[in-house]
């Protein structure tokens, strides 16, 4: 995302304009989701992508003329993905997506500049684009990573979270969190990595975390604030030690919590625990065995079904 603002900023370094074209929502197997980006210079060059196909073609096209006319006004185009219809995109893949153009002139200059700023400080911040604003702050956050607001063609808002990374929680330091550590931080999530013992080869050699910590487990919540943006994936050397972490953070608000190990241990530590009084309900919401499905064996391969699941948590909500 950085790139698409530096290329906003050489643009205008050069006088130009551009159009942004932003998709604001998405429905069903629409080829662009919400947040996807594309800009479009009155040179004919065009940076991201809003989805492909005709459908992207012919708005290219849209904005080509708009811009030779000089035509500069912000406005909304739904895309329908099912053939020669009224708001047709001439695709067939179905769903549907509302993108927002919006022309970026030396008006928004300082903008540009502050959404390039805040990647170098590690902060987050919003972006809202509604008919008459375009805008960061710093010091706005949201709930989700998404907001948008339909009243009409000329009545709606948009605002979406800038840099603000989902966070993993990898609790156990063992080559399966090295390997997942390793996976998640490609994945653009900020790594945290905890466990209880000293001198382990695996924690000294976990270069993709962005913290490590030595901690007691008895002591796990405190280390783990409660967040909506919040994923955990426990997998410790023993079955006390993983029964012990998942008892301090059940009945706590995070978006995922997953525990690594064999179907038969993990049967058995939901019925001690359930015994030990822990409710049935925060039980059932734990994915354990953690990870999809995939027959993984080695590291590599559990950290890839760990990264599966919750991805497609994450980009469920």
């Amino acid at each position: 995302m950085k790139n698409l603002w530096q290329y906003i900023l050489s643009k205008l370094n050069q006088h130009s304009v551009v159009y942004l074209l932003t998709v604001l929502e998405h429905k069903g197997s629409s080829p662009g989701r919400q947040g996807f980006k594309m800009v479009i210079s009155n040179n004919d060059e065009i940076y991201g992508s809003i989805g492909g196909g005709v459908m992207e073609f012919n708005l290219v096209e849209l904005c080509k003329e708009l811009l030779k006319k000089k035509d500069y006004k912000p406005f909304i185009k739904r895309q329908i993905h099912k053939g020669t219809i009224v708001d047709g995109s001439g695709m067939i893949c179905s769903g549907e997506q509302t993108i927002a153009f919006y022309p970026i002139t030396q008006n928004n200059l300082e903008t540009i500049k502050n959404l390039i700023g805040i990647y170098s400080s590690n902060k987050s911040g919003v972006l809202s684009i509604s008919p008459s604003n375009f805008s960061f702050s710093a010091e706005k956050d949201l709930n989700n990573k998404f907001k948008f607001t339909l009243i009409s063609e000329n009545e709606w808002s948009y605002e979406e979270l800038i840099n603000k990374k989902d966070i993993i929680y990898i609790i156990g330091a063992g080559h399966v969190g090295l390997a997942t550590s390793k996976l998640m931080s490609d994945l653009g999530f900020y790594v945290i990595l905890l466990d209880n013992r000293e001198q382990l080869n695996t924690f000294e050699k976990n270069l993709k975390a962005n913290e490590k910590r030595i901690i007691d487990y008895a002591d796990v919540a405190s280390h783990i604030p409660e967040s909506n943006s919040a994923y955990i994936g426990i997998m410790t050397n023993k079955y006390t030690d993983d029964k012990l972490v998942l008892s301090k953070l059940l009945g706590k608000s995070y978006k995922y919590i997953g525990v690594l190990g064999s179907d038969s241990k993990l049967k058995l530590m939901m019925e001690v625990l359930e015994k030990e009084g822990l409710s049935v309900t925060e039980l059932e919401k734990v994915h354990a065995p953690i990870g999809m499905t995939i027959s993984s064996q080695t590291p590599q391969e559990i950290a890839v079904s760990i990264a599966a699941e919750i991805i497609s948590i994450r980009n469920k909500q």
